[in-house]
């Protein structure tokens, strides 16, 4: 048995080599299948992926606050690279930029922000969905042909998968219990991968599925590395809604909460959609 069989799988989809060091530096990677989406990898598992090739420099600075993914395009199975170059360091931040390619294609770009954070005022003005506790609930079925789905347990609380049956809905709202499956100790990782995992929302507001993918995410990580060790493998709240339809896209915001009520983190996506 290999070092990579025991391995879990987002660990495995998100593992990266070295190729180049330098101011900018190069990593590889290849695509895993449990992260497949229609036509390309789950973008969760791929912003993952591009917060690892920052976290992998040797010249890091503090913790991931922000991390932003543009989709420029979907990767094909197999190999790609991905460049990373810290663009400014400050005393508390760090600014990077970081691209993805495969062959002579740039498939994703990505900034991220770094920085090392120091006790201050503390207060939070949001309030975490009601939700009964996910033993209560039942694991919702697999995703028909959409392999990543699988390597979550997902519990709806509201909004969940419509069916041929449901038809449309006067909101966009879903809120569920995610973990990973198997389950595997919460990090920057894996909430970088949950943030993404709600559902297309047009779906939902359609009663159908339908054509739609994230343009651009950007993911605001509210909690600590020692915060997010302290759960464990336990299961998040996620929570998420849009705001406004139309001409192609939408907006998303998302918010992720643990079982005791602290806010780990809040996505923002633009997602293109077509009916």
């Amino acid at each position: 048995m290999t070092d990579s069989d025991n391995l879990h799988r987002l660990d495995k989809a998100i593992s990266l080599a070295p190729v180049t060091e330098g101011d900018t530096s190069v990593l590889r990677g290849e695509t895993t299948p449990e992260y497949w989406n229609m036509v390309g990898p789950f973008g969760g598992s791929t912003a993952a992926t591009l917060l690892r090739a920052v976290l992998m420099q040797p010249d890091v600075h503090g913790e991931p606050v922000s991390l932003t993914v543009n989709y420029a395009g979907p990767l094909g199975e197999g190999e790609f690279e991905i460049s990373v170059k810290a663009e400014r360091t400050n005393r508390s931040n760090q600014h990077w930029t970081i691209t993805q390619t495969q062959g002579d294609q740039i498939m994703t770009t990505a900034s991220a922000v770094t920085a090392v954070r120091k006790d201050t005022w503390t207060d939070v003005e949001a309030e975490p969905p009601s939700a009964a506790a996910p033993e209560e609930i039942e694991s919702a079925d697999p995703f028909p042909g959409i392999n990543w789905v699988g390597s979550y347990d997902q519990r709806f609380v509201e909004g969940a998968i419509p069916n041929e049956s449901s038809g449309e809905q006067d909101t966009s709202r879903s809120t569920m219990w995610v973990r990973d499956n198997p389950p595997r100790p919460a990090d920057f990782y894996s909430v970088a991968a949950k943030s993404d995992t709600l559902y297309p929302r047009a779906f939902l507001r359609k009663g159908t599925y339908l054509p739609a993918g994230t343009v651009t995410i950007t993911i605001h990580f509210l909690a600590d590395a020692a915060e997010l060790d302290s759960l464990g493998d336990d299961f998040v709240l996620a929570t998420g809604y849009a705001r406004r339809f139309g001409r192609s896209y939408y907006d998303q915001t998302s918010e992720i909460w643990s079982r005791d009520g602290k806010l780990l983190a809040t996505a923002h996506q633009m997602v293109y959609f077509k009916i």
